[in-house]
């Protein structure tokens, strides 16, 4: 009896082991189907559901999915819920070819750690809001051949461990330049392709603020650029330096003309095909801190700005005069600092010169040499100078200015002789006086006869009567008395010359006839 006992505890023991069994498989199988849905194909943490024409994520999706590829399907929206299972180790996420034209804030807030984020050939036409403020640690996003025509700037704002961004062949019209400059600026960003995009001109004052470490990764090939000597300088500087964003696509970087009707490309980087001058060459080199320009007696520093960067990187300046300038000495009033800087104290003359910033990185097994022109001058010599300058081309401009204003007064302001004399002349005759002789040139109009035919062709001199000649005196003139006197005296005097003068002469050497 007991032997039967044990028998029937030992299968029931066995019963409770199968059922233990049976819940575990199915368990793993219902586990299993939940790791890779029917539509998607799963190795491992990689989950694909490409080209299943797919319109929402599936949601039985396993949570430590690492890489998961959405692309060639019709997700057309990403919304706050599109992504329906929380996936906090993925960290590729692939939604190429999928017809997307929207992306929501908070759209990726299920998918917190994304580093590789492929969002290119969709439809999307502009990017507003801080649409990846979530995605705290990604570096590589895709955005290209899509129809994105304006970027806002605080798109990108939240991702600052940005290193990549793929922005080609879209219809961007403007540079993004608060990329680089401005508080939303991506520090990180090493790469910014906007390749085939319609972008015309370039804002050359601004890209003279960034780092050599980031121009060096900026393609601009297969823009419309319009025909500029400044663009050229840039670009030429950069081909120069060998910047692989122009020296692999020298070839694409065309130009149209500003003004005209010919639409033909030209090549922008084709032995100065422009004819652009060496003025607006070298200020680009001004512009990005290629040539520095000091005072006497300042405190220079010189950035040696290389586009390697990274940790490890040993810097060495070498001096006009070949000295070799290291961070671990320190020679005269030069100094180097780790980060490859250049301190010069109190600048000399003699420190004029080229420079060279040779950058070494052991590690990469990379190098890069800068050099860098250095003018000394003095600014209160120079001030000297140009106040000379000025004073003399001043003091020539008040000259000129007061020449011209009394040439003005002469013409204008000074009275007219010939009025003068004619209003002479009209007063002298009014201003007889009946108590003095007034001498004329010309005889009286109501001379007698026998007068005027005895001075016919005689000079003489006619003395005004004052009294009306009465009759007996035979026409003669009484004068006052003592008027024999008077007449000799007026006679003898030697006359002056006045302004009747100059048109008759009153007296002359023939002597005085009187008339019988």
């Amino acid at each position: 009896m007991s032997s039967v006992w044990r028998t029937i505890s030992a299968l029931h023991v066995n019963y409770k082991k199968l059922i233990c069994l049976l819940v575990v498989a199915v368990s793993v199988c219902h586990s299993a189907s939940a790791m890779c849905p029917a539509a998607c194909i799963c190795a491992s943490d990689i989950v694909s559901c490409t080209g299943k024409n797919l319109s929402r994520v599936p949601a039985a999706l396993f949570k430590h999915t690492k890489r998961l590829d959405l692309s060639h399907n019709r997700i057309g929206i990403l919304d706050h819920d599109w992504m329906p299972v929380l996936l906090d180790k993925l960290a590729t996420l692939i939604v190429s070819h999928n017809g997307i034209t929207s992306i929501s804030t908070g759209s990726f807030s299920a998918t917190p750690n994304i580093k590789y984020l492929d969002l290119s050939s969709n439809s999307l036409r502009s990017l507003g809001s801080p649409v990846f403020q979530e995605l705290r640690v990604l570096e590589i996003l895709l955005l290209y051949n899509n129809h994105i025509a304006h970027v806002d700037s605080a798109a990108f704002g939240g991702i600052h461990k940005l290193q990549k961004l793929y922005l080609s062949y879209n219809s961007l019209s403007q540079f993004p330049i608060d990329l680089y400059i401005g508080k939303r600026k991506l520090s990180e960003l090493v790469l910014l392709d906007i390749s085939y995009n319609q972008i015309q001109s370039i804002p050359i004052h601004y890209m003279s603020l960034v780092p050599a470490r980031h121009l060096s990764g900026i393609y601009l090939h297969g823009n419309p650029f319009y025909c500029d000597c400044t663009l050229y300088s840039m670009l030429n500087f950069w081909y120069l330096r060998h910047f692989s964003s122009v020296e692999d696509f020298k070839a694409e970087y065309t130009c149209v003309l500003r003004s005209g009707s010919n639409m033909n490309k030209l090549p922008l980087l084709h032995d100065n095909y422009l004819n652009c001058s060496e003025s607006t060459i070298n200020g680009s080199f001004h512009a990005f801190g290629f040539i520095q320009e000091a005072q006497l007696g300042e405190r220079l520093i010189v950035p040696c700005d290389t586009k390697i960067s990274d940790a490890g990187t040993h810097f060495v300046w070498i001096s006009p005069d070949n000295q070799f300038l290291e961070p671990s000495k320190d020679i005269e009033h030069f100094r180097v600092f780790l980060n490859g800087s250049l301190e010069i104290d109190e600048v000399q003359y003699e420190d004029a010169g080229l420079y060279s910033c040779i950058a070494i990185n052991r590690k990469r097994l990379l190098n890069e040499t800068i050099e860098v022109r250095i003018n000394v001058s003095n600014f209160t010599v120079d001030r000297s100078h140009s106040h000379e300058t000025f004073n003399t081309a001043f003091t020539t401009l008040a000259a000129c200015v007061a020449s011209i204003i009394l040439v003005l007064l002469y013409l204008y302001l000074t009275p007219c002789p010939c009025r003068c004399r004619s209003k002479r002349r009209k007063r002298q005759p009014s201003q007889s006086n009946p108590h003095a002789s007034i001498l004329t040139s010309n005889p009286p109009l109501d001379l007698p006869a026998d007068e005027k035919k005895a001075s016919s062709g005689k000079r003489v001199v006619f003395l005004e009567p004052v009294k009306e000649p009465k009759p007996g005196q035979n026409g003669k003139v009484k004068m006052f008395p003592g008027e024999n006197i008077i007449a000799e005296s007026i006679l003898k005097t030697p006359r002056t010359k006045s302004e009747s003068d100059s048109m008759n002469s009153v007296f002359s050497d023939t002597p005085f006839m009187p008339s019988s």
